[in-house]
């Protein structure tokens, strides 16, 4: 797969490189965020760092979308820059990783994304593994989810979390266990959980400041309440 690396120091550029071309991507660097845009389009896959010159991170991603271009997005950010962190995963970004970071884990993080991106194509109906609540459909071997016959705009993890939930009705989930089963972490920010419980709800949740269907267990975690 062609992975685009965006990242204004060259060691970082370098190390990332060598790994992910070690595990068999073709990579292209770029040192600034406008670099990085106007190559952005020729990438299966973008790693972004929220600090670069010229164009920050945010708006790189920023414009990718406003493009048109869905391009799936792993962002970089400094171990302070937890705001950052956030807005990128509002935004839909679909991983980020914190600096410093083991290369090792950031090709793990990518080629999950990858996988995830490889949605087959042009499936016959028959065999289809599709998970069904009231007005909301969840084609698992499409990687697609539409709700009152509308297709959902949802980005990798925001389907996987959908998917992993609606799998599972009236199961109460810690913020811990859906990123070891949605993200495959062992560790990490549980704010990512919140953000992406948050960025759902807007598009499954007829009022998503008051959900009926992603709903929340008070010191618990999260459920999916199906439909009666």
């Amino acid at each position: 797969m062609r992975i685009l690396v965006v990242d204004d120091d060259p060691t970082v550029r370098g190390v990332v490189s060598d790994y992910l071309t070690a595990a068999g991507h073709e990579v292209t660097e770029a040192g600034d965020g406008l670099t990085g845009l106007e190559l952005a389009a020729a990438a299966d896959l973008v790693v972004l760092d929220l600090m670069l010159p010229r164009l920050d991170g945010l708006e790189v991603f920023r414009r990718m979308r406003a493009q048109g271009l869905s391009t799936p997005v792993v962002m970089l950010s400094a171990k302070g820059s937890q705001t950052d962190r956030i807005l990128g995963l509002e935004m839909g970004a679909d991983d980020y990783l914190t600096k410093p970071f083991s290369p090792r884990e950031l090709v793990l993080r990518v080629q999950s994304v990858l996988r995830r991106a490889a949605a087959p194509s042009e499936e016959p109906t028959a065999g289809r593994d599709i998970l069904s609540d009231a007005d909301l459909v969840v084609d698992l071997t499409a990687r697609k989810a539409t709700l009152a016959g509308v297709e959902l705009g949802l980005t990798l993890r925001e389907f996987d979390l959908l998917a992993h939930l609606v799998g599972h009705p009236d199961k109460v989930f810690s913020r811990e266990e859906l990123m070891g089963a949605v993200w495959g972490w062992e560790y990490g920010d549980a704010s990512t959980v919140t953000v992406h419980v948050r960025r759902l709800r807007g598009k499954v949740e007829s009022d998503p400041a008051h959900p009926t269907r992603l709903v929340t267990v008070w010191g618990h975690g999260y459920r999916w309440e199906p439909a009666r």
